[in-house]
């Protein structure tokens, strides 16, 4: 039994392509959390505002959603590694720009906004390619353990980049995470160098806005594709809590915990990841989907009913817990079924569904705690989640009903990679 729950960390062993592009992206996620922590901070300390910091979530929609579907373009028509190096880089100098900033005698709001949608794009442009590049690294079987492991990665960077950004800014102040986000994107660069080409398999067209259309008539014509992005589309947007954690640090008296707010979630999809052996031999993943997002929309709403310290925290990670099931069935259900020539945008289109939703989260959940109060805020998310959640699995039986035995494109897919896994 222990075999078989415990993660499987094969592919880092059997990929050594897999296993650079994994740790420059543990260094890159770690540092990141740096900014992740300091920049909703800053912005706190500056205005003393829930709408101010559910802003941050407003301003970054736009370019996700813009540059997410055309970076799925890229990435189904240019080298995927070099994409993720070039937009690494990027990242870089935006990182020295809020570090020049939080030097400033007065850091100035508006540019602070204007970096986190510039992020916001690179991101767009970087996340397709880096989702498009995993069934390429590894074989068609080894799919669930490398997903999983790429939750893992982003975990770690989770629960130990928050937990401790939160001491380093207490003491040293906002530049000091700034500095470590850069330090951090420097070693990721060094190691994500040695990663080889990925160019696309096939190229018939130049990156257009109608390769764009294609892929999406591709997305809307699965429906259980459709399941997938609706369900957690919904889960994000409604209950998304992030933007409060300052707030809800000081409202229960706890503002050192603050950390502990941003690592919970995370703390709980750990420890779904170091157990999800189960992940590979449970086929009915559209089952697994809307019982785990159901179960993120019930422990969200219990989080927000409670005063306790300890048992919101608690509740947070059953939450991240939830969330992670989702995330390891979403993901192996995707690289499983999808051809890897609209694998790229295809990428593009899952990314609106797991990063819009909480951004637009944060904003709603700002924007409700303005008009009302952090509770209903809180509370009010969690029951509209269970409500859409359940809306979107009734709607969509083949998303519900979806089997990696007997679905018709996982079937195709494998018997096409088992010639061909590693083009």
């Amino acid at each position: 039994m222990k075999a078989n729950l415990a993660i499987d960390f094969s592919p880092l062993k059997r990929y050594p392509d897999f296993r650079r592009l994994w740790l420059s992206g543990l260094i890159s996620y770690f540092g990141s959390m740096f900014t992740y922590v300091a920049l909703p901070f800053q912005v706190k300390e500056l205005t003393n505002s829930f709408l101010a910091v559910g802003l941050i979530g407003l301003v970054e929609i736009i370019p996700l959603v813009v540059f997410g579907l055309y970076g799925g373009v890229l990435a189904d028509h240019m080298d995927r590694k070099k994409m993720i190096w070039a937009t690494e880089f990027a990242a870089l100098f935006l990182s020295a720009i809020l570090l020049i900033n939080a030097l400033l005698p007065e850091p100035k709001l508006a540019l602070i906004y204007i970096v986190a949608a510039l992020f916001s794009a690179v991101d767009g442009l970087q996340r397709p390619s880096a989702d498009a590049i995993l069934p390429r690294l590894v074989e068609h079987k080894d799919l669930p353990a490398a997903s999983a492991l790429m939750s893992l990665r982003w975990q770690i960077g989770m629960v130990a980049g928050p937990a401790l950004a939160g001491v380093l800014i207490s003491v040293a102040g906002v530049p000091a995470g700034y500095i470590l986000d850069i330090l951090t994107y420097f070693l990721s660069l060094t190691i994500l160098i040695r990663v080889r080409s990925v160019p696309p398999i096939e190229v018939n067209e130049k990156p257009a806005f109608s390769s764009l259309v294609a892929g999406v008539k591709y997305a809307t014509s699965r429906k259980d594709l459709m399941g997938t992005y609706l369900v957690d589309l919904s889960a994000m947007f409604f209950a998304m809590p992030t933007a409060l954690y300052p707030f809800w640090a000081d409202q229960v008296n706890a503002p050192w915990a603050l950390g502990f707010f941003y690592a919970a979630g995370t703390i709980g999809s750990l420890l779904v990841t170091v157990t999800s052996g189960w992940v590979k031999s449970y086929t009915k993943h559209g089952r697994a989907i809307f019982l785990a997002a159901l179960g993120w929309g019930v422990a969200i709403t219990l989080a927000g009913l409670v005063n306790n310290l300890a048992l919101i925290l608690l509740f947070l990670i059953l939450a991240g817990a939830s969330d992670m099931v989702s995330a390891l069935f979403r993901s192996v259900l995707w690289n499983q079924s999808i051809p890897d020539e609209f694998r790229g945008r295809l990428a593009g289109v899952e990314l609106i569904s797991y990063s819009v939703g909480p951004l637009g989260g944060q904003t709603r959940a700002g924007f409700t705690a303005e008009r009302t109060s952090l509770r209903t805020s809180v509370v009010s998310g969690g029951l509209l989640c269970i409500g859409f959640v359940c809306f979107f699995t009734a709607l969509l039986p083949d998303f519900r009903k979806y089997d990696s035995k007997s679905n018709k494109f996982a079937i195709s897919e494998a018997k096409k990679r088992k010639t061909a896994p590693n083009n």
